[in-house]
């Protein structure tokens, strides 16, 4: 378990500011097997788009609920209702498949399996952060592994790789375990790096 903690500040940003918020969201982990799969499909798009900013593999996860950047005492709140929520929770069955693209922008590779299933564990996790009176944009849920972003002046880059990735399906696999992730986005020029607060077994039979 990794404890919140402050960045320090971002250009133009204030250290006692950034200590005291931290970006949150809930979401479900690929195990590595299925990530390596992917990883292995992407080898050639690799090499070829070395300027795309990809995603680090041990970053990719499949957001359920977005929070945004939230006050540090957030996390304390979460934490109880979540663990319960995840223990009443029987794992869900996925897979990877095939690849898309956000205003050409952004690169994903989409999700399979029991899709029925994630978008009901997705309206459970966000019941339960309303119920905690934490403010946040509950948009629709599109399901999918954000791999990359193109550069201001890349527009095809991104349509390349997923028109590639259209034939892939990998392996199914058992998404076991509920995660509250902090994210460091906005603090600095560097890239965007992902950190478990806590994360759950789902416990339910």
């Amino acid at each position: 378990m990794t404890e919140v903690r402050g960045q320090g500040a971002g250009p133009g940003g204030d250290e006692r500011d950034r200590a005291a918020t931290v970006r949150l969201f809930i979401a479900l982990a690929p195990p590595d097997e299925a990530k390596d799969e992917l990883a292995r499909e992407l080898r050639s798009a690799y090499d070829a788009y070395p300027h795309m900013r990809w995603n680090r593999i041990e970053d990719w996860h499949i957001t359920l609920a977005f929070l945004g950047e939230l006050p540090v005492a957030t996390v304390p709140l979460l934490r109880p209702p979540l663990a319960d929520l995840a223990a009443s929770r029987r794992p869900v069955e996925l897979g990877l498949r095939g690849g898309g693209h956000f205003d050409e922008r952004v690169l994903w590779s989409g999700i399979d399996g029991d899709l029925e299933g994630l978008h009901r564990l997705a309206a459970d996790v966000r019941a339960v952060v309303r119920e905690c009176g934490v403010p946040f944009e509950d948009r629709p849920l599109r399901p999918h592994l954000t791999l990359a972003r193109a550069r201001r002046d890349d527009l095809s880059s991104v349509v390349d790789v997923a028109d590639g990735l259209a034939g892939f399906t990998g392996c199914r696999w058992r998404a076991d375990r509920l995660h509250l992730v902090g994210s460091n986005f906005g603090r600095g020029p560097g890239p965007i790096r992902y950190r478990d607060i806590e994360a759950w077994s789902f416990d339910g039979r």
